[in-house]
């Protein structure tokens, strides 16, 4: 009797599962939503929105890989998916579907409409959301090797780390040159170069820097500066981004065969990028300064202007002109030095 009951319940599990089996087939090979992109020529796109910021809509295509389109040739973006908007106010919405339009964000479910401008970021990464630090930075290097008359090795590095969240930023940059010519050595330098930055209200922010440079033939043996500053993002696009800062500073030099010297600084600091050239190539320009308060003629500059362009696999090439000014250099040493580059790197 027992073995009979076990068997009318095993026979029952079986044909339940049998029964419920086409239901999960059919759940499982549900076909999934996707997103439509209505181009202003009549061309209508299927795939998925990634993100929207800076009115550039990045999305994936199963034929054409993912697109960067600009809203200024788009008519309408209707997302099917769950997607998380971030407004300019920092509002976070999440919404089960969305309309864009090249004037109105419309959210259907929530029956609610925002003018499009008040739109930050569609699908915001976890750092905007206040949720951690976003990590980015690059790291190359140039090689020239000569030989024949001159034998000639020259070695050029970069690292450029920075941790950035909703309220703060650490950067880190790490430049350095060694040359040799004919056996003898001919270059020996580097710049290490810490910043901490607090954001206060949009778009300013203040900070602290600590820097420390080397150069050999420059009789320089280590130079130390530490102060703090003021800074402004001052316009961020794609197209052009400026940013400055200007603060002050206790500046230490300790040479080789010069006196040591003492003193209190100027320093300041300028960016500028653009993509003007199209794709993710970038044109841009790094400055920084310091003028002493103790003698106003000496002057130290270091400008570098670069492009650099994308290859493949997140590598990325530059060309850049280095020019590295000192009024006050010790006797027997220029006051400007020039480097040229061609640079091979990896970003991240």
């Amino acid at each position: 009797m027992i073995l009979l009951h076990k068997a009318l319940k095993n026979g029952f599990l079986v044909w339940t599962m049998a029964l419920l089996f086409p239901v999960f087939v059919h759940a499982e090979k549900s076909p999934p939503l996707y997103d439509e992109v209505v181009l202003k020529d009549g061309s209508r796109l299927i795939g998925t929105v990634i993100s929207v910021r800076d009115r550039l809509v990045t999305f994936k295509t199963s034929f054409a890989g993912t697109l960067n389109l600009s809203m200024d040739h788009i008519v309408s973006v209707n997302n099917r998916n769950p997607a998380v908007m971030l407004l300019a106010d920092q509002t976070v919405i999440n919404s089960t579907s969305m309309i864009i339009n090249q004037e109105n964000l419309v959210l259907p479910d929530a029956a609610q409409t925002y003018p499009i401008e008040d739109l930050a970021v569609v699908n915001p990464e976890p750092w905007e959301l206040g949720n951690g630090y976003r990590w980015t930075g690059s790291i190359s290097f140039a090689w020239a090797l000569q030989r024949g008359n001159t034998d000639s090795d020259e070695l050029n590095f970069k690292l450029d780390p920075v941790w950035r969240s909703k309220r703060d930023r650490y950067t880190l940059n790490w430049s350095g040159e060694q040359d040799e010519t004919n056996g003898v050595e001919s270059a020996d330098n580097w710049l290490l170069i810490g910043k901490y930055d607090y954001f206060l209200a949009d778009p300013n922010f203040v900070g602290l820097v600590v820097n420390a440079k080397k150069d050999k033939f420059q009789d320089l043996e280590i130079r130390y500066l530490i102060g703090p500053y003021f800074g402004s993002q001052f316009y961020d696009k794609p197209v052009f981004s400026l940013s400055g800062e200007i603060g002050f500073s206790y500046v230490t030099e300790e040479y080789i065969a010069a006196e040591e010297k003492h003193y209190g600084a100027s320093n300041w600091s300028l960016k500028a990028a653009s993509n003007y050239l199209g794709g993710k190539s970038a044109l841009y320009f790094d400055q920084t300064g310091i003028w002493s308060l103790k003698d106003t003629s000496d002057v130290i500059l270091n400008t570098t202007f670069g492009l650099s362009f994308p290859l493949m696999w997140d590598l990325e090439a530059s060309a850049e002109m280095l020019f590295e000014y000192d009024s006050g250099a010790v006797e027997g040493v220029d006051d400007l030095d020039q480097t040229y580059n061609i640079r091979l790197g990896y970003t991240w």
